[in-house]
């Protein structure tokens, strides 16, 4: 399968959106990693090759514990020679800044939180710009001048994009999209970012990281890697994760039952946002027999029931 390029969206339950215009996002931080063993070093701490990688494309990756599960999630890209940044929840930022600088041992390599000295905007639709083929993939990135472009999965089959520049230029030409709905943006494209509710609690195929372009199965070892290739070789995942919709608000973290079953949750929402034409979208991470079984309720078993929408996006074992 071809990460970087995600087939034609179904349409789900929104046949217009909202979803136009630039928006910052205050919700991003950034950490820069500079020093000549800087892609050496966080190849060795993340799912996804920065050795690898080149300057026409960014990774999402995540950074996991021994026991493979999520502490962050990452967009990364090499801003210069010797020079990476991660885009990932601000949250969570300082807390992984500190658990990532444990590792750096006697490697050649500098962290920093550069939140402040770079400004992060989301574009989508009239906004979005085009760059180097191929047009609209995933993952695919450019720089203009100070600026780099990023093309993230679309919402809705509204494409979306993250420019990064410095914090002292001039915002982006575009109508201005109020964040909440950028928000719900990210939920409805299905690819789910780590926030503070949720860390340590997913292996990253929970989240469906291995089908969005996540997770590289054939670099070396990093934490939790084990783990991760056991989950995906052996068939022992039993969750994955969902798009829904709720009438009620949703946030991350709140725990998800099955009717009729009120001792033990069977699902957590990862990423919810309000929808614009009412109710709440969300990113859950499900037991896949529970999804299969009946119905879910929000918060209780016979709580607010979820609706279970297609993902925008084929399952890896499904190509």
């Amino acid at each position: 399968m071809n990460h970087s390029t995600p087939p034609p969206l179904s349409p789900l339950s929104h046949p217009t959106t909202p979803l136009n215009g630039v928006a910052r996002l205050s919700h991003w931080g950034i950490i820069r990693l500079t020093g000549e063993d800087a892609a050496k070093f966080i190849h060795s701490q993340l799912s996804q090759d920065f050795v690898l990688l080149g300057q026409d494309m960014a990774r999402l990756a995540a950074f996991c514990s021994a026991k493979g599960r999520m502490q962050a999630s990452f967009i990364g890209f090499k801003h210069a020679d010797g020079e990476i940044l991660l885009l990932c929840s601000h949250d969570i930022l300082s807390a992984t800044l500190k658990r990532l600088s444990m590792f750096v041992l006697r490697a050649k390599v500098r962290l920093s939180d550069a939140t402040d000295e770079l400004a992060i905007y989301g574009l989508a639709g009239d906004a979005v710009k085009t760059i180097a083929a191929p047009a609209y993939s995933a993952w695919s990135r450019s720089d203009s001048d100070t600026q780099t472009l990023i093309h993230l999965y679309p919402a809705d089959q509204t494409p979306r994009q993250l420019l990064i520049a410095p914090a002292s230029a001039p915002p982006p030409a575009g109508a201005e999209l109020a964040l909440p709905i950028w928000l719900w943006g990210e939920v409805r494209s299905g690819v789910a970012m780590l926030s503070a509710a949720v860390v340590d609690a997913f292996v990253p195929q929970m989240l469906n990281y291995e089908s969005v372009g996540g997770v590289n199965f054939k670099k070396g070892c990093y934490p939790g890697q084990e783990v991760v290739a056991r989950s995906q070789f052996r068939g022992t995942l039993k969750r994955r994760a969902f798009l829904v919709h709720a009438e009620a608000a949703m946030a991350a973290g709140d725990a998800i039952f099955a009717s009729g079953d009120a001792d033990q949750p069977v699902a957590t929402v990862v990423q919810a946002a309000p929808a614009p034409q009412g109710g709440f979208d969300a990113i859950i991470s499900a037991q896949l027999v529970a999804v299969e079984g009946g119905a879910l309720h929000l918060g209780q078993c016979d709580g607010p029931i979820l609706q279970v929408l297609p993902l925008p996006y084929r399952l890896l074992e499904d190509v």
